[in-house]
């Protein structure tokens, strides 16, 4: 259906990149073959002319697990931990991707989640750049639809009542980089509006109305205190399910570790250096990274 929110994602989602991401989006693509859906390009790097040397973000949506990677484990551990995230390499760049069906991107995106990995991405500006047909554009598109309203209404309560726009962007994804172990600094939130302001202000009343909120209107006590309890909830969990995505990921990402080591330095100046037997055991070695990260600041 469309609506004036979806309007504005299906044009964002078709704007041009450049070629050699719509190169690594097709191989990505024609990896897993006819299970394929589409392919979603998100992050820092969609603002980045210089691709050399950085490490690009995809989601690959799929149909079907099962068709996506046949009778295997994987399939099992998608379904119970999505996504499951694979290294990738074409043409010369690097490249990581999450697998999602469509079922689970339309609730991931969605207020029917507590999680915030996958609507806190996509209220933020992403690109399909690979698609299978006009169908699968248009379930990608009501999906990703999802994800403003949702973190809009899940971040009113916690943010002050007098307030513009802008600063409830940034509001809204400070709290969800609180709700994740992110090695990005406090000020992520600020500057993810701050590199498109004027994106962000064409979104907010469609993205609002489609949630049900009057910006102008105080928010109820009651309501502020439920949210604050979701809020420490969605800390928790969010924390305990980035453990689990990483011990999983160990297993299906090559350098597992060398890759967490390499993000964090590069978010947060940090000068992390992996040892030869956090390589042998990704899991411990992660694990045993974190008190460090934690204590330092450097993981928040």
């Amino acid at each position: 259906m469309t609506s004036p929110l979806a309007d504005l994602v299906a044009a964002e989602l078709a704007l041009p990149v450049d070629p050699r991401v719509i190169r690594l989006a097709t191989a990505i693509a024609g990896h897993h073959g006819a299970a394929s859906a589409g392919v979603l390009f998100y992050g820092s790097c969609l603002r980045q002319a210089e691709l050399d040397g950085l490490m690009l973000d995809f989601y690959l949506i799929v149909e079907d697990y099962r068709a996506a990677y046949g009778s295997s484990w994987l399939t099992i551990a998608n379904r119970l931990i999505p996504p499951n995230v694979f290294p990738f390499e074409a043409g010369g760049h690097a490249a990581k991707y999450a697998v999602l069906n469509m079922e689970d991107l339309r609730r991931l995106a969605s207020s029917q989640t507590r999680n915030v990995s996958v609507w806190a991405r996509f209220a933020q500006p992403s690109r399909l750049v690979w698609s299978r047909d006009a169908q699968a554009t248009g379930k990608i598109v009501d999906a990703v639809t999802g994800a403003a309203p949702a973190l809009l209404e899940a971040a009113r309560p916690m943010l002050a009542d007098a307030i513009t726009p802008l600063d409830l962007w940034r509001g809204a994804f400070a709290l969800t980089y609180g709700a994740e172990l992110r090695a990005e600094r406090k000020e992520r939130g600020q500057s993810v509006v701050d590199a498109e302001p004027d994106r962000y202000l064409r979104f907010t009343d469609p993205a609002l109305a489609a949630a049900g909120i009057d910006l102008a209107a105080p928010v109820p006590a009651e309501k502020r205190r439920k949210a604050a309890s979701a809020w420490r909830r969605r800390r928790f969990e969010g924390k305990a399910l980035t453990l689990i995505r990483l011990a999983k990921a160990s297993l299906t990402f090559a350098g597992g570790i060398d890759y967490l080591a390499w993000k964090i330095n590069r978010h947060a100046g940090t000068k992390i250096s992996i040892r030869p037997w956090q390589r042998r055991w990704p899991v411990l070695g992660a694990i045993a990274l974190l008190p460090r990260l934690w204590r330092g600041g450097a993981v928040r």
